[in-house]
């Protein structure tokens, strides 16, 4: 298992882009629509990892979905960070573990070219936010999302580390005891910060 990205609810995603940008020096390129939930997505590339914008932009089909509901309840006050992704070569075993199903999903790039995975625990209305959720990529190297071509201003080149409150020793057991860089102190379920290393040391984004 390794952090594959970090999501950020936000309101509008042209906006939050910018924003990310003044504030961060991160470019968030343009992702794709995810017709299932009602969503949509930007992403800002860092190699093996990124950051990913996401943003409801069709809240009669978001409703339908726990991803949906959860996004509108969370950016009602603002933008917030949503949750961890967890890259899982086992993503089977995890989800038999944990009792999750596995769903395969997809979306269009810009480019037209399909990207696909199949994902366990985003949609699932038992996890708590502390807890990441599970993806296997079913694409080459090449179209993993952090593998786009970006260049941003802060130098930005990987996730050092998460910063989340909850539950540690649910959110251990959770992955199954494996050694994440994910950072857990007592407090509300949820994501309060990412770390990424940049060429003059750490940026925190909280």
């Amino acid at each position: 298992m390794r952090i594959d990205h970090v999501v950020y609810a936000v309101r509008d995603l042209d906006d939050a882009a910018e924003l990310l940008e003044a504030e961060h020096g991160l470019t968030a390129l343009p992702g794709g629509v995810h017709p299932r939930w009602g969503t949509a997505n930007r992403i800002a590339p860092l190699g093996r990892d990124y950051v990913e914008l996401i943003s409801v932009i069709d809240p009669s089909v978001a409703a339908g979905t726990v991803l949906g509901r959860t996004l509108l309840a969370l950016t009602e006050g603002g933008d917030r960070w949503f949750s961890v992704c967890v890259a899982d070569d086992d993503i089977d075993a995890t989800a038999g573990r944990l009792g999750l199903v596995v769903d395969p999903g997809s979306r269009t790039r810009p480019d037209g070219a399909v990207v696909a995975w199949r994902a366990a625990g985003i949609d699932e209305p038992s996890r708590q936010l502390d807890r990441p959720f599970f993806i296997r990529w079913e694409v080459p190297p090449e179209l993993h999302p952090g593998a786009a071509a970006a260049v941003h201003r802060s130098g930005a080149t990987g996730i050092v580390a998460v910063e989340i409150s909850g539950d540690a020793d649910g959110v251990r057991d959770w992955l199954g005891g494996a050694d994440l860089p994910i950072e857990v102190t007592p407090g509300p379920p949820g994501v309060v910060a990412v770390r990424l290393t940049t060429h003059g040391g750490e940026l925190r984004i909280a």
